[in-house]
């Protein structure tokens, strides 16, 4: 188990919790993996979510995604748009617990 969370720390965490952060959003693609489409979950995984920033601020963690998410998976995977932002809203969502539980960290009311 990582050291207790230390927000500052996080500010530079490729150096402090790059491990937690591999593991976190490993498991958010298994869960995903599991439940969906896996030429989607893999399209959004290679083409979204590894240009994706996770956060933590003001006491909550977020993922950032790079510009035009949908833009980057066209002509990778085919998926109607509707599909593809649910299955992106619920990926991120994973994801952000996953940083919860990896890191240790209570999720906010």
């Amino acid at each position: 188990m990582a050291d207790e969370f230390d927000p500052e720390k996080f500010e530079d965490k490729y150096a402090h919790y790059f491990n937690e952060l591999q593991r976190a959003y490993k498991n958010a693609f298994n869960q995903m993996n599991d439940r969906y489409d896996s030429e989607l979950i893999h399209g959004i995984d290679q083409t979204v979510l590894n240009e994706s920033e996770p956060f933590y601020e003001d006491g909550e963690f977020r993922v950032e995604l790079p510009e035009d998410p949908r833009e980057r998976i066209r002509g990778a995977v085919a998926v109607d748009d509707e599909t593809f932002e649910e299955t992106l809203e619920e990926y991120v969502e994973r994801i952000e617990s996953e940083l919860y539980r990896t890191l240790g960290v209570d999720r906010p009311e």
